[in-house]
C-alpha cells in the first residue's frame, strides 16, 4: 500500500497552487533522474552511487485539495475562442484567466468547487495515462454514489457526467485535465459541489457545446458542504489508489 501525503490548501489563488504543484513535480522528477543515473543523496547530503531502479526512486506521492477564487483556465490543446467574453469583461467580473500546461480545453474554477491535484509517480503504480484518468473518474463516481448521484463516463469525453447517454440531458459535474512529466502527474479534477454555475455561461466548458454543467447542490436540491464532500473524496481516493493519506495540512 502506497503513502500519499495529503494537504488541504483551503482557498488559494490558482497561480499559487500551480507553482506549488510545479515544485513538488520538480522534486520528484529530479529524484527519478538521480535514480536512473544510479545516484542518490545520503542523509548528510553527499552524493552516492546506488542501484536504484526508476520505480524505486525517492519520490513522494501527494494529493492537494483546494478551492480557487473565480478563474478560467485553458489547456494546452484548448481554443481561446471558447472564452465567450472579452478581457475587459473578465476584469470587470473579477475573473482571472490562465493558459496552462495541462491537457483539455477551457474550464472554470471557483468557490464551492473542490479542486484536486494529485502529484503521483505513476512508475510506482502503472505507466498508463488512460488508466490513471479512468481511476480519477472512479474516485469521483464513488464519491457521488455516497450522495445518491449516479456519475458516469461519457465515451470520448474525459470527466464525470450525469445521464451522458440521454440526449439533451447530458450534464458534466466534474472536469479533468492533467499533465505528466517522466510519469509524474500534476493538475487533476474539479468537482462542482455548490459552485455558482453562472460562470459557465461565459465559456464553452471543456470545448463541448450544447451540453450542461451541474453540481451536487443542483442535483440534490441541497448543499452537503465542501468539507463533507472532501472527506468522502479522500476515502474514495484511498480505495481506488490503494493508498493511505498522510495528513500534512
Amino acid at each position: 500500500m502506497q503513502e500519499v501525503f495529503f494537504k488541504d490548501m483551503g482557498a488559494v489563488a490558482y497561480k499559487d497552487a500551480w507553482d506549488f504543484q510545479e515544485q513538488l513535480l520538480l522534486k520528484n522528477v529530479q529524484a527519478k533522474a538521480l535514480a536512473k543515473a544510479g545516484l542518490s543523496y545520503s542523509s548528510n547530503g553527499a552524493r552516492q552511487e546506488t542501484d536504484f531502479e526508476p520505480a524505486a526512486a525517492d519520490t513522494r506521492h501527494h494529493l492537494l485539495l483546494c478551492e480557487h477564487p473565480p478563474v478560467y483556465t485553458l489547456g494546452k490543446s484548448g481554443h481561446a475562442e471558447n472564452v465567450l467574453i472579452s478581457e475587459a469583461a473578465l476584469h470587470q467580473k473579477g475573473i482571472e484567466y490562465y493558459q496552462t500546461n495541462r491537457g483539455g480545453d477551457i474550464t472554470f474554477h471557483g468557490p464551492g468547487q473542490i479542486v484536486g491535484y494529485p502529484i503521483l509517480d505513476l512508475e510506482k503504480y502503472y505507466t498508463d495515462i488512460g488508466k490513471y484518468l479512468r481511476n480519477l473518474e472512479e474516485v469521483v463516481i464513488l464519491t457521488l454514489q455516497q450522495y445518491g448521484i449516479k456519475g458516469e463516463r461519457s465515451p470520448g469525453e474525459t470527466g464525470v457526467w450525469i445521464e451522458p447517454s440521454v440526449k439533451g440531458r447530458e450534464r458534466k459535474i466534474c472536469a479533468m485535465g492533467v499533465r505528466c512529466s517522466r510519469w509524474v502527474t500534476m493538475h487533476g479534477f474539479a468537482l462542482n459541489v455548490n459552485t455558482s454555475l453562472d460562470y459557465f455561461n461565459y465559456i464553452i466548458p471543456c470545448g463541448i457545446a450544447n451540453k450542461q454543467v451541474t453540481s451536487i447542490e443542483k442535483e440534490l436540491n441541497f448543499n452537503p458542504g465542501t468539507e463533507t464532500v472532501k472527506a468522502t473524496l479522500k476515502n474514495c481516493f484511498e480505495r481506488v489508489f490503494d493508498c493511505t493519506l498522510v495528513d500534512e495540512s
